[in-house]
């Protein structure tokens, strides 16, 4: 009888947001002093106080979010496209003005590295939930299925 080598063992590397140094104390923080700026700020304000009432879970929700991206703890269960595409009249200058000031508020709280590790996934996101705005809102063509040879 043969013996079967033993199985192995691949260990996966650590989340991004663990090599850049977040923890979940900066992820509220971050979180938290993020959204009392868009809570002040004239335009971004009223869009988000006309869709969240209570903003106790929402800020919850999005610590859970920021952590998942991160930290790869998948607390995160949501649908952030349709609750996007909801929203009449968002457009990308409401994103690039998110993006200005989220980029603002993770360069004054967060180390170098970590700021930079949020700025490159909050441009991913936005790039992402723009292009889905767009698909919905029948600005983008449909995608094709691929030609298959044969």
């Amino acid at each position: 009888m043969t013996e079967r080598p033993p199985p192995r063992v691949i260990e996966r590397p650590p989340p991004p947001g663990v090599l850049a140094g977040v923890d979940e104390a900066m992820i509220h923080r971050l979180v938290h002093g993020f959204y009392d700026r868009i809570r002040a700020d004239e335009v971004l304000g009223p869009i988000f106080s006309s869709e969240i009432s209570d903003w106790e879970p929402h800020l919850a929700k999005m610590v859970d979010f920021w952590s998942s991206v991160v930290l790869m703890t998948r607390r995160y269960d949501g649908r952030p496209v349709p609750a996007h595409v909801k929203i009449p009249g968002l457009d990308r200058a409401h994103f690039s003005r998110w993006l200005t000031m989220f980029e603002a508020t993770a360069r004054e709280l967060c180390p170098p590295a970590a700021a930079d590790l949020f700025i490159d996934r909050a441009h991913r996101i936005a790039q992402s939930l723009q292009l889905s705005l767009d698909f919905h809102r029948g600005i983008l063509p449909p995608l094709k299925a691929p030609i298959r040879a044969g």
